[in-house]
């Protein structure tokens, strides 16, 4: 068993876009690969965000996307780890652990002060991975958002 991580670029999207759709699908989006593809093409394309590919024996895995973030406080860059997800048939054998240390790599080497994430409160075995490796909770943070489409 042999994982290995990658920066993707654009000719990694069709190895990405049936991650990406599935990863959607997990939260009740409807399966579009085209849709899918378009949007993973569209922010590589434009330097929108980058996206981490893992592969298990060489077979596409599992993935993050990072976008990028600023504090102004800190003055100083945050990556913000929005999406992460691992293929049913890889789940349980190292990926998502190989993409976590892989996106704070990438991170550090790029200056950053931190890596941010939100995931639901009922994921407790992913709560239980970012813990066991060093995420810590935004202790006393509300987050709200304002709902700008019809």
């Amino acid at each position: 068993m042999s994982v290995t991580v990658i920066r993707a670029g654009l000719d990694d999207v069709d190895a990405l876009a049936p991650l990406f759709d599935a990863y959607r699908a997990f939260y009740a989006q409807t399966a579009n690969l085209p849709l899918a593809r378009a949007f993973l093409r569209e922010r590589l394309q434009r330097g929108e965000s980058v996206a981490l590919l893992a592969r298990l024996d060489g077979n596409a895995a599992g993935f993050v996307q990072l976008y990028p973030s600023f504090s102004s406080v800190s003055a100083a860059r945050v990556w913000i780890l929005n999406d992460l997800f691992v293929g049913a048939a890889a789940r349980r054998r190292g990926v998502a652990q190989a993409l976590l240390d892989a996106a704070a790599a990438f991170a550090r080497n790029d200056g950053a002060l931190r890596l941010e994430l939100e995931t639901d409160p009922g994921n407790r075995e992913a709560q239980a991975l970012y813990r066991a490796m060093g995420w810590q909770p935004f202790d006393g943070t509300l987050r709200f958002r304002l709902p700008l489409e019809g």
